[in-house]
């Protein structure tokens, strides 16, 4: 090899030239190799599955000797693909191995390389690698983001109207509690006991009391009323709890509803409160027409055919269903008609002998009912019983 003479700069430069170009040339052959391996797998894949079945058809055939069933056939068919992919697959396998080994090799080839250079007194990948450093600063400039400056936050400010999680999850903890606190209140409320008035009506009231929750429906409480008539009143042994009618206070309250139902809601009726079930006749009060009272009246267990039968007569022509949407915020308790008419003829008879110019006709006094006035018309009194 011709020696170079010249300064030792200069063979420095040339030294890093050569090592550029072998370089180039190891990459341009690698290159070249992965291109030549590509094409050999592509053009050999054809011939690869023809090879392996062809080998599987001559071993089978060898292997065969004589009659052989269908099964048996398949059988060995299957085995021989097996054991073939198999082979295959070691022969894989080898492969792989060996590239992992020349790879090996190739890498200790170049940390040898780079110890031996190393050891020189100048480096010929300095230039190269000082021009590459050159050549990214300016990228490195471009791509570094301006950073911007984060405003912090004032204290003083009040910030409970914004969204808070730790805030939130407390306040639904504690709405939680409050319903479970709340449900278990009314759970209580419902399993507590009260004692039923109601009256069998049949054209005549027949008074029962039974105990009840207050969570129970109208159809429980019909079920139990039921049992405890029965014994009485032939006419009830063959109906069901569909045959019968529950009317409070002059309306017909539906199946579904429960007692705990009105007495939260304080529900009333027509003609008193529908949330007292029990009644208590206090014969130490005088009574008034003109107050009004929280006195419930007994409700009524009426047959269904019995009121089909008589819903044009008073008192099944008061009776109308419960609507939950209509009030009721009134009720008076009045005279009835027949103290009306009683009043109405000692008045008469009164009148008659006062302000007669002569002395009444006899008549008079014993039917003073032929000077009355005409009849009251119905919105002036109550046909409550």
């Amino acid at each position: 090899m011709a020696q170079y003479k010249g300064a030792a700069s200069e063979a420095g430069r040339a030294m890093q030239l050569m090592k550029k170009r072998e370089r180039e040339r190891e990459q341009l052959e690698h290159l070249k190799q992965k291109i030549a391996e590509d094409n050999m797998v592509k053009s050999n894949i054809d011939k690869k599955f023809s090879t392996h079945y062809d080998a599987v058809e001559q071993e089978l055939k060898s292997s065969t000797v004589g009659l052989v069933t269908l099964n048996d056939m398949k059988a060995k068919q299957e085995a021989l693909v097996k054991e073939r992919e198999k082979q295959l697959a070691k022969k894989e396998q080898s492969k792989e191995l060996q590239l992992k080994l020349e790879k090996q090799k190739e890498k200790k080839r170049k940390e040898e390389q780079k110890r031996k250079i190393a050891s020189l007194s100048f480096s010929p990948d300095e230039g190269v690698e000082e021009e590459e450093e050159e050549e990214e600063e300016p990228e490195e400039e471009i791509c570094i983001p301006v950073k911007k400056k984060k405003l912090g936050k004032n204290p003083d400010v009040d910030t409970s109207f914004l969204p808070d999680r730790d805030r939130e999850e407390e306040e639904n903890r504690l709405r939680e509690e409050l319903r479970q606190e709340w449900e278990r209140k009314q759970e209580k409320i419902k399993s507590e006991e009260i004692e039923i008035t109601f009256s069998y009506w049949d054209g005549s009231g027949h008074r029962k009391t039974v105990k009840m929750k207050k969570g129970n429906t109208i159809q429980q409480f019909l079920q139990r009323a039921l049992e405890v008539l029965r014994k009485d009143f032939s006419e009830l042994r063959s109906a069901g709890v569909e045959h019968l009618m529950y009317i409070k206070e002059d309306l017909i309250i539906p199946h579904h509803h429960s007692f705990y139902d009105f007495i939260v809601t304080k529900a009333r009726g027509k003609s008193g409160p529908l949330f007292s079930f029990d009644v208590h006749d206090d014969i130490r009060l005088v009574n008034d027409a003109t107050v009004e009272k929280d006195e419930s009246h007994a409700g009524k267990v009426v047959l269904r055919s019995w009121y089909e039968k008589n819903k044009h007569i008073f008192p099944a022509s008061r009776w109308e269903p419960y609507d939950p949407e209509k009030k009721w915020d009134k009720y008076t308790v009045s005279i009835c008609r027949p103290v009306i008419v009683f009043l109405g003829w000692i008045l008469t008879a009164f009148a008659a002998l006062l302000f007669s110019p002569r002395p009444p006709h006899p008549q008079l006094l014993l039917f003073p009912t032929l000077c009355l006035p005409p009849p009251i018309p119905p919105c002036f009194y109550s046909t409550d019983l």
